[in-house]
């Protein structure tokens, strides 16, 4: 997917010298936590039979491996004066267009039957509110990103402001 068509690339991160408006970071609920410590207790059951040790650390060395591929795959959401970066997307700001935000039922839709095929996600199932984002580059075939955030007003109305 193309990031922008700008004769200039934009940065993945905002410049040091960008005015951050809005920033957020998607980290995973605490039921995912959860998961993580249930799927690295199963190093118990695998290793028990050797020793008790060996079962319990199998279970701390699962569960670091999925805590740091937990936080290493966390995307954010960075609002500068002249971008915005979504996940490893970025896009400058004058090529954004209407801003919408989606809660419930019509967040669900909007991630599944409403959804184009050429719209870039940075969708978590563990975050329910959505805002779409209409791209007006013409360059570029992707119609609108499709965030989830857990502050879609916020989020929306620093996408607006000037």
């Amino acid at each position: 997917m193309p990031e922008s068509s700008s004769a200039a690339p934009v940065p993945n991160s905002p410049s040091t010298g960008a005015q951050v408006i809005y920033r957020e970071k998607l980290w995973p609920n605490v039921w995912i936590w959860i998961i993580a410590a249930g799927i690295s207790g199963a190093g118990i059951l695998v290793f028990a039979p050797i020793s008790a040790a060996a079962g319990f650390t199998a279970a701390a060395v699962l569960f670091a491996i999925i805590a740091v591929l937990l936080v290493l795959s966390t995307p954010g959401i960075v609002v500068t004066q002249d971008a915005l970066t979504l996940g490893r997307a970025t896009i400058e700001r004058r090529f954004l267009g209407a801003v919408e935000q989606f809660r419930g039922e019509e967040a669900t839709a909007e991630r599944g039957t409403r959804l184009n095929g050429l719209a870039y996600l940075c969708i978590r199932g563990w975050i329910d509110p959505v805002v779409k984002i209409e791209i007006t580059d013409p360059a570029d075939r992707t119609p609108y990103w499709l965030a989830s955030t857990r502050h879609p007003d916020k989020l929306a109305a620093a996408l607006v402001r000037s």
